[in-house]
Parts: C-alpha cells; sequence; structure tokens
C-alpha cells in the first residue's frame, strides 16, 4: 500500500529584488526595480489568498533575490504577511536569505521581531578580487558587520559560500573555508561554481572571456570542504550542506525526502498532492496575472507513483544517510530493488553507491561524481 500524500507541512515565498543581477545567476529577479515592490506585495498578498484560509507550517524559507533588498518598512509588511497566512509552529524553522551589503540594524531586529530564527546568508568569498570575478557587491567589512548584526537576535545562522571561481586556487579555497568556520556559523553550503546557459558568465566563458575551473582542481576543492569542515563540528549531511548537529535545514530537508510544499511568488514552484506547479519566471508576467485576478503558474505536472518514487532516489541520495529501503517501500508500495535494482548493482560495483543494512547511500567518490549518479536513476 502507498501511504497517502499529507497536507504540506512546509512553504517557500521568493522575494525576485537584488541590487544587481550577478552574472553567474539564473534566478528569477529582477535588478535596480525595487520601485515594484508595493505591487509585489500587493501580489503576493493576491496569491496567499488562494489558500482559501492560513495554513500551519513547520517550516517557512524565504528566498530570492534577495529578501533583504526591500527597505524595511516593505519588509516588514512582507513579514506581516507571512504571520498572516503562513502560521509557524512552536519551535518551526523560519529561514530568511540575506545579502551582507544592505543588512541594516533595522533589518534584522524586524526579522528576529517577526519570528525569523535562520538566516542563509550570501558570502560566496571573503577575497576582493574573487568577489569583483564573481559581481557581488560586498566586501569582508559588510560581511564581518552583518554576521555580528544576526548575532544579536538569530540563533541559527549559515554562510553560503562558491568554489571553483576563475582565478581561484586551492590554498585560497582553503582561507576561504577556514576563514568562515572562523566565525562559528551553525551551517555552511559549498556551491561549485556553474556556467548556465543564458547568463552573463556563459556569453563570457563563450567569448574567452572567463575560463572554468580545471575539473581536477574543482574535485579538489570539494574534497577540501569534505574534510575540512567535519573536523570543525559541521558535519556533511548532504552533497553541499554541512552543519552542526541539530542545525540541518529542516526545510530543504523537506524537498529531499519528496515531501509536500507550497510555493508563493514568481518562479516558485509547489508541490501539493502529487502536482507540482511552478509559478511564471516573468516578475512582470506574474504581476499582471496576480493583478487580473488569473492564476500565477505557468507549469503543471502530475507526476505518477513510480515517477515520484523514482524522483525520491535521486533525492534521497543527495543526504549522506541516503534512503531506507523500508521507508521506500512504506512510502511508494513498491521494494527499491524492484524498482532500480539493476542500477544500483551497477554503481555499487562502480564504486559509488554503498548498500550497509536498511540504507543505500553515495560513497565518498560517489558524492563527487553526483550528477553522473543522478542520470542513471532518473
Amino acid at each position: 500500500m502507498v501511504t497517502p500524500l499529507s497536507t504540506p507541512r512546509a512553504a517557500y515565498v521568493h522575494v525576485p529584488f537584488c541590487a544587481h543581477r550577478c552574472g553567474y545567476c539564473d534566478f528569477t529577479l529582477v535588478a535596480g526595480k525595487d520601485h515594484l515592490a508595493g505591487r509585489y506585495l500587493a501580489a503576493l498578498e493576491q496569491e496567499l489568498r488562494t489558500l482559501g484560509q492560513p495554513r500551519e507550517v513547520e517550516t517557512l524559507f524565504v528566498g530570492g533575490g534577495t529578501p533583504t533588498q526591500l527597505a524595511a518598512d516593505e519588509l516588514e509588511r512582507l513579514l506581516e504577511l507571512m504571520r498572516e497566512w503562513l502560521i509557524l509552529t512552536s519551535g518551526g524553522e523560519f529561514s530568511v536569505e540575506a545579502n551582507p551589503a544592505g543588512l541594516t540594524e533595522e533589518k534584522v531586529e524586524a526579522l528576529h521581531r517577526y519570528g525569523v530564527n535562520r538566516v542563509s546568508l550570501g558570502v560566496q568569498s571573503f577575497s576582493a578580487p574573487l568577489l569583483e570575478v564573481l559581481e557581488r557587491d560586498h566586501r569582508e567589512a559588510d560581511i564581518e558587520r552583518a554576521i555580528e548584526r544576526l548575532r544579536g537576535g538569530i540563533e541559527n545562522i549559515s554562510l553560503d559560500l562558491i568554489f571553483a571561481v576563475p582565478g581561484q586556487t586551492l590554498e585560497n579555497w582553503r582561507e576561504t573555508l577556514q576563514r568562515a568556520i572562523d566565525f562559528g556559523p551553525d551551517h555552511i553550503s559549498t556551491y561549485g561554481l556553474t556556467f548556465e546557459k543564458g547568463t552573463a558568465f556563459w556569453a563570457r566563458r563563450e567569448r574567452g572571456e572567463l575560463l572554468s575551473a580545471d575539473d581536477a582542481l574543482e574535485r579538489s576543492m570539494y574534497e577540501l570542504a569534505m574534510d575540512l569542515l567535519p573536523e570543525h563540528g559541521l558535519r556533511q549531511y548532504e552533497l553541499s550542506n554541512f552543519a552542526r548537529a541539530g542545525r540541518e535545514c529542516r526545510h530543504n530537508e523537506v524537498y529531499w525526502a519528496g515531501l509536500g510544499y507550497y510555493g508563493f511568488g514568481p518562479g516558485a514552484a509547489s508541490y501539493v498532492e502529487g502536482v507540482r506547479r511552478t509559478n511564471h519566471r516573468s516578475v512582470t508576467t506574474w504581476l499582471k496575472r496576480m493583478e487580473a485576478g488569473d492564476s500565477a503558474v505557468g507549469e503543471s505536472e502530475e507526476l505518477s507513483i513510480e515517477g515520484r518514487a523514482r524522483e525520491a532516489i535521486w533525492l534521497g541520495l543527495r543526504r549522506t544517510r541516503g534512503i531506507g529501503r523500508k521507508r521506500f517501500r512504506e512510502s511508494f508500495g513498491v521494494d527499491l530493488e524492484v524498482l532500480a535494482g539493476e542500477t544500483i548493482r551497477r554503481q555499487v560495483d562502480a564504486g559509488l553507491i554503498d548498500t550497509e543494512g536498511d540504507r543505500i547511500r553515495l560513497t565518498r567518490e560517489g558524492r563527487l561524481m553526483a550528477d553522473t549518479v543522478a542520470v542513471e536513476f532518473l
């Protein structure tokens, strides 16, 4: 028997404003258009009203874009909407993404007052030359100031870092990791720089203006993070994420567990009762549709039980603890080996997957080749 799909207990809200679009970014956002914030907040309220009534959630994640790009009063209005429509349970996780530049004391105070208990800070690097390459608008002093302010009221601070930046050396990456560790965060995310088609970085690489990091160097950088961060109490619990015990991002765990979630704002995705819906990625199109009383949805797909099961394999393998066979069978009504036994055995023989007791998980080598493994299951 397949476990019935439950009502989502998680929600994501997308805030599309940024001071500048970094060359590597392909997220849904508008830069230099803060004058649209009033329309955005009104449209977001309209979309939230489609819930029919306030919903209780255990995790709430406000991402972007840069949510803290909003002016202080606009940020408060956003948080007020969250309080009105997405009611956080006692002990729930409320995350907000922030940029070191422009994170004023007034904004941090508002986050704290409205119950935000986790902030993901987009540090990316501490090196001024590399921050320039990444087209970031902050410097190390901004990072220090932002962390100091957050420590006044936010209990869980996460730092986002990027490696394999053009011109970055392994030693610089070691210094970056150590600098981040020295700040004593509860959580660190490390992402290898990608060149997405349609971004400025993609075009610059095509013209020979930027060079991707050598594959061997990128591998060494990832391995360094896997070795160094756990030595300082930050255990790797997912491909890109490291945390102190009990400080894992509970909202992202919802995604990796294949559970349902609501999504609001331009480009936001939701997964409700087996149907995945993605809102229009164009901010102006999303605004116009909401103002006209139309649906925000741009794409919709209903996953079959097998489709959900295959997706759950890969999402589950992203976590270092992997997948439990019993839980998988209870969720989808089929044994893991029946659905993907041959693929699993092939990956075990290749040294990319390990089986132990009830669980299967990626090996260290498997984590280094995760994209290759994923293709085999999807």
